[in-house]
């Protein structure tokens, strides 16, 4: 009886053309809400992307998303205004007070409609939609509504204590809007620890990365962005619904301010704390803020800035008083520029009775034994959820992450986990939550490429918790398999990728000096080999160059092989002799570089360790990683030939 029961359900099924429903698509963050149907809609050449007339920032929008298509499937539709048909992507606006400011919905049937109540929420659907189609253009039939839990999802980078030149920030930007991250808080000094100097502030390492006209000489010589293009990163960011949040820390961690004006640092307390009963440390820091955000076009576009305001000395109640004074009156003087004062939290830390203003003031909650978030609430403050033991990343310094604990983040932790202070789930006190990268260590050695392949994972992942919150349903073992499989962003490739699957990448039978090649790098883990028929070389011959580092024939300091990345040099205890033959291989990984002749390994540059006192207190390790560039030859006189790039 139960066998001819099931028999004549299917027969039901198959007489009434009953299918299974398309399941849930893959991406990142993940949907809140699928209603899948049957079928598939199919993207090809004559797929429209279609907007109506009278909408500038929705044509502006499909234009972008025409050139995301270029960039990541080599074709570009064709974008028209109007009313859409059968085979066509239809960008709309429509209210829905349900979706708030950023959320959007995706009808996909025999055409696709995407539709939302702000721009940002169709351009956030665009990404959606772009993410499905690098997986396969078969598309599942369905119904799409996606929003955020929290408002501000953010990232935080340490540019002070570590350069980070300014195409990385500008990739940066295009990789947090791919994922629909919208917060990026930008550092800007920031300095070293004296016991890694000789114990000397003179010594210390310290960065202002600006161009100041109000102080000449301020700004850092080993890296900076001048006002033109950090404006510009603005801009960029701006045009994909991402915030760039300017950060100038004080009055702690100012050891770059004291460098410059020498009178306005602390005896007592470190000159990298600015002595706060000094009227010039005042005029000082106006006359910085004044220059980024004065004017009708200032440097300082957003509409938030943060004033630092943490880790001061506490231990006289006299100056807890006058560090309160002193963030109350930074608050207050970038709020009379129009902006949103930021600050990190420390009035715990700085418990006193000098008030500080709290209404509209943003506070990154990072540390509960400086700021106790409730008590923060309370006092009037709106949090930012960024806790040191969870979301922080310091490269190689043996304390905090090296790398976040992805899976431990993605199974238990969201915004309302503010330390072990738990909110409710979008409690409206937490806006969102953010990340960060600090660079404490500098001279470590460390690369951008470095810092990069420990914050996109980690970036995968909290966009996924800052977006979707407890709303989950895909475990963490198939959502870190399946994160791979998504470029980092359209024309975005930092992590050095060639392939989406270990082997033979990329070859060449000959490679001729002075000429580019159709790649510009391989990441981390690779094997570059190649023949070579030696010849006397110049010192300083470079045998690869890409934008972010240069393999050497012969360094030019000792003619060894090498390279360089980030101002290091690091040089194998090898060089080649005229008139040698022999192949040579590189493989690379997030830990070493090795070098490797006729398959034999002879030597490795992993990381260092350097002890800096006798007492084995103080240490600092030394990372000699190498992204392997590739993007231009040099101009050298040996025969290179049989070149192989394999991924692994």
């Amino acid at each position: 009886m139960k066998k001819i029961y099931l028999l004549a359900i299917l027969l039901c099924c198959i007489l009434t053309g009953i299918t299974a429903q398309n399941a849930k698509p893959f991406v990142i963050p993940e949907l809140k809400e699928w209603k899948g149907s049957t079928g598939e809609f199919t993207l090809n050449e004559n797929t429209r992307i279609v907007y109506p007339k009278n909408q500038p920032e929705l044509q502006r929008i499909a234009r972008m998303v025409a050139e995301d298509c270029k960039e990541m499937f080599n074709y570009t539709p064709t974008i028209t205004e109007g009313k859409g048909q059968k085979g066509d992507i239809i960008l709309t606006l429509k209210k829905d007070k349900k979706l708030g400011k950023e959320g959007y919905v995706i009808n996909i049937n025999d055409r696709i409609t995407l539709s939302a109540p702000e721009a940002v929420g169709v351009y956030w659907g665009t990404r959606t939609l772009l993410q499905m189609a690098e997986q396969s253009f078969e598309l599942p039939k369905g119904e799409i509504r996606d929003f955020p839990d929290y408002g501000i999802r953010g990232f935080m980078i340490d540019c002070g204590r570590k350069f980070i030149p300014m195409h990385y920030l500008r990739d940066y930007v295009k990789i947090m809007a791919y994922y629909k991250m919208n917060c990026f808080q930008i550092h800007l000094n920031d300095n070293g620890f004296k016991q890694f100097f000789e114990h000397d502030w003179n010594k210390t390492y310290a960065a202002f990365r600006l161009e100041s006209k109000t102080y000449p000489g301020l700004t850092a010589r080993d890296g900076f962005y001048t006002k033109k293009e950090f404006i510009d990163l603005q801009k960029l960011a701006e045009s994909v619904f991402v915030e760039i949040i300017p950060e100038i820390d004080a009055p702690a961690h100012t050891l770059a301010f004291s460098h410059y004006l020498p009178e306005i640092g602390s005896k007592e307390y470190g000159m990298d704390h600015l002595d706060l009963f000094n009227p010039k440390t005042y005029e000082f820091m106006d006359g910085l803020f004044k220059e980024y955000l004065e004017g009708e076009e200032p440097v300082f576009r957003g509409k938030r800035v943060h004033i630092g305001t943490d880790e001061y000395s506490n231990k006289d109640p006299k100056v807890v008083e006058k560090f309160r004074e002193f963030t109350d009156r930074y608050i207050r003087y970038v709020e009379s520029f129009g902006k949103q004062a930021c600050v990190w939290g420390a009035l715990t830390h700085a418990k006193g009775d000098t008030p500080v203003k709290s209404e509209n003031v943003i506070m990154s909650a990072w540390y509960n034994g400086y700021a106790e978030p409730r008590d923060m609430v309370k006092q009037g403050y709106k949090l930012i959820s960024i806790p040191d033991g969870l979301t922080y990343i310091v490269p190689q310094a043996g304390y905090y992450y090296d790398y976040l604990n992805c899976k431990y983040l993605y199974e238990n932790w969201t915004p309302a986990h503010v330390g072990k202070e738990i909110f409710e789930e979008k409690d409206p006190a937490i806006l969102g939550g953010m990340y960060a990268v600090w660079n404490d260590h500098c001279g470590n050695g460390i690369s951008t490429k470095d810092i990069h392949h420990r914050c996109y994972p980690a970036l995968q992942t909290l966009a996924v918790k800052m977006w979707t919150g407890v709303s989950k349903s895909v475990p963490y073992e198939e959502f870190d398999k399946q994160r791979h499989v998504l470029s980092e962003a359209p024309g975005v490739n930092q992590m050095g990728r060639l392939s989406k699957t270990p082997g033979l990448a990329y070859e060449q039978a000959s490679i001729s000096p002075n000429t580019t090649l159709p790649v510009q790098e391989i990441g981390y883990n690779y094997r570059v080999s190649f023949d070579i028929e030696g010849a006397k070389e110049s010192m300083g011959t470079e045998l690869f160059r890409s934008p972010d580092a240069v393999f050497y024939l012969s360094d030019p300091i000792r003619g060894m092989l090498g390279y360089a990345r980030d101002g290091y040099l690091n040089t194998y205890t090898y060089n080649i002799q005229s008139g040698q033959r022999m192949n040579i291989a590189i493989e690379g990984d997030n830990t070493a570089t090795r070098l490797f002749i006729n398959g034999k390994l002879v030597e490795e540059l992993n990381t260092q360790e350097h002890w800096l006192d006798k007492e084995g207190k103080t240490r600092i390790r030394n990372v000699r990683t190498l992204v392997f560039p590739l993007e231009k030859t040099g101009n050298f006189k040996s025969k290179i030939t049989n070149l192989k790039v394999w991924q692994k």
